[in-house]
């Protein structure tokens, strides 16, 4: 006969529910950490940040608030004098059509510039990645080039290519019998601004194209197989697995590109047309500089300094909202 034993109290296989809980301030692997300890590594995380603090608030916070504070003044930059006039420059900035036109500019090119570096570099990307190219890489590395080079460096390279007798755009045209369609890319008012376009986009596309393709390699492929299984065509994966996915990736790169097409405006219009011909090209980083360092109008060109701000604020919000949704995980 088959009896069944029971483990004697107090053996290694029983357990005892009046064993007390481990206190909470308990050292013992897996506990909570000491407040004494918390409060040390708070402190060496604070002393550890604190130059880069230190940094970021002498560059950046105080020129910011100069820049605010200085837009409330008259001052030529140079003499002593400095005259409160409150918001009088900002009023004077409504009746400036010089000042209307180059917003509209820097607007026009922000929306032109934005649509078709970011189209053109998820298009490419997602060649690259999904089509399997003979010398990808080659490409990959030829499209990235331009964003290795100096801003200036390629404002002269585009000045070059856009001359009116010697330039390559004109004698392509003119090889081509095409003569009719030759013009004067940086001195006429109707296409000088898309000319300064065509520059921003072929400095920028190369950067974006591989940070999207870095993002589209991570997606798995069982995901590629299973949608076309269901009969899914390559631009309904596209828009259907890939946009999707890197979602996050691209509301980031959007930002980013808006706020460094502003600065990136301004380099290149300086240096290849100097917001001519009569203002036609003309941003608002260069229409401040000018305002501030060319004519001695500090404080009206802080003023105008104090709308950049304003503005890529708003935009930059305003995108971030717009592009908002629930991230998608696989």
């Amino acid at each position: 006969m088959t009896t069944s034993a029971t483990p004697p109290t107090g053996t290694p296989n029983s357990v005892s529910k009046s064993d007390p809980a481990p206190p909470a301030g308990s050292s013992r692997r897996g506990g909570t950490r000491p407040p004494a300890r918390r409060r040390a590594d708070t402190r060496f995380v604070l002393l550890c940040l604190l130059p880069a603090l230190v940094l970021f608030a002498v560059f950046m916070i105080v020129p910011t608030l100069n820049v605010f504070r200085m837009s409330l003044y008259t001052w030529s930059g140079f003499s002593p004098d400095m005259r409160f006039v409150g918001l009088d420059n900002f009023r004077a900035l409504l009746d400036d059509k010089q000042f209307v036109r180059a917003f509209q500019n820097t607007v026009a090119l922000l929306v032109v510039v934005t649509v078709v570096t970011m189209g053109m570099g998820l298009f490419l990307a997602a060649i690259m990645t999904r089509q399997r190219l003979r010398g990808r890489n080659l490409y990959r590395f030829v499209l990235y080039i331009p964003n290795v080079l100096s801003v200036v460096v390629i404002a002269a390279i585009f000045s070059a290519v856009y001359d009116q007798e010697n330039g390559l755009l004109n004698g392509t045209l003119r090889l081509l019998s095409l003569d009719g369609l030759q013009q004067v890319w940086l001195g006429n008012q109707k296409v000088v601004l898309y000319s300064v376009a065509v520059a921003m986009v072929w400095q920028s596309l190369g950067y974006y194209m591989v940070l999207y393709m870095s993002s589209m390699a991570s997606i798995p492929e069982e995901l590629y197989e299973a949608s076309a299984l269901d009969g899914a065509s390559p631009a309904r994966q596209f828009f259907a697995v890939t946009l999707p996915l890197i979602w996050e990736n691209l509301r980031t790169t959007l930002t980013f590109f808006i706020m460094s097409a502003v600065n990136l405006s301004f380099v290149l219009v300086r240096a290849m047309t100097g917001g001519g011909p009569d203002g036609s090209s003309e941003v608002l980083l260069s229409y401040m500089y000018k305002q501030a360092y060319t004519n001695s109008s500090y404080g009206y060109g802080m003023a105008i300094g104090v709308v950049i701000f304003a503005f890529s604020f708003l935009v930059s919000l305003l995108v971030s909202r717009a592009t908002r949704r629930e991230p998608l995980q696989y």
